[in-house]
C-alpha cells in the first residue's frame, strides 16, 4: 500500500463545474439517443481521464495523468509531512483566518495521517483569496479501499 499526493488550485467558478469533474457513465448512450446527449458523453470520456479538475470522488484521481502526481509515499507519516507543507505553504491565501489557525491545520494533518494508515483516502478544500480555491488530496493506492478495481496511475 502506497499513497499519492495531488493538488489542484485555481479558479472557484472553474471547481463549480462539477460536469466536468464527473467520470462518464461507463455504458455509451443507446443507440438512437439525441446528438446532444451523445456529444456530451463524449467530451466527458475525452475530458475527463485528462482533465487536472479535482474529481468528485477522491479515488477517481488514480484515473487521471500520472503526471498529476504529487508525490508518492509508503509511509502514511511522510504523506502528511507533505500535507502539512502545503497547508503551511497556502495558509497566508486562505479566506478564512479561522481555516489557518495552526492547531487546526495541525489536527487536520494528524486526522489525514491516521485515515491513511487504516487504508482510507483524504480530500481537503479551502476557499483562497480572489475567489479561487484549493484542493488536496492524498489516495491510498495499491489497492484504493473505496475503489479496489482502478489501478496505481504510476504502474504501466
Amino acid at each position: 500500500m502506497h499513497h499519492h499526493a495531488y493538488l489542484w488550485t485555481g479558479p472557484k467558478a472553474r471547481f463549480d463545474q462539477e460536469a466536468l469533474r464527473r467520470p462518464p457513465h461507463p455504458e455509451p448512450p443507446p443507440p438512437g439517443s439525441g446528438p446532444e446527449l451523445v456529444q456530451r458523453y463524449r467530451a466527458a470520456a475525452a475530458d475527463f481521464p485528462v482533465s487536472p479538475l479535482p474529481p468528485l470522488e477522491t479515488a477517481h484521481w488514480l484515473i487521471k495523468p500520472r503526471s498529476l502526481v504529487r508525490g508518492t509515499w509508503s509511509e502514511p507519516s511522510a504523506a502528511g509531512a507533505w500535507l502539512g507543507e502545503r497547508l503551511a505553504e497556502y495558509a497566508g491565501r486562505f479566506a478564512s483566518p479561522a481555516q489557518c489557525e495552526g492547531g487546526r491545520l495541525a489536527a487536520l494533518v494528524g486526522s489525514a495521517r491516521e485515515r491513511l494508515a487504516t487504508g482510507g483516502d483524504v480530500s481537503l478544500g479551502f476557499y483562497l483569496e480572489r475567489p479561487a480555491f484549493l484542493s488536496l488530496a492524498l489516495v491510498t493506492c495499491a489497492p484504493n479501499r473505496a475503489r479496489p478495481d482502478l489501478s496505481c496511475p504510476l504502474r504501466g
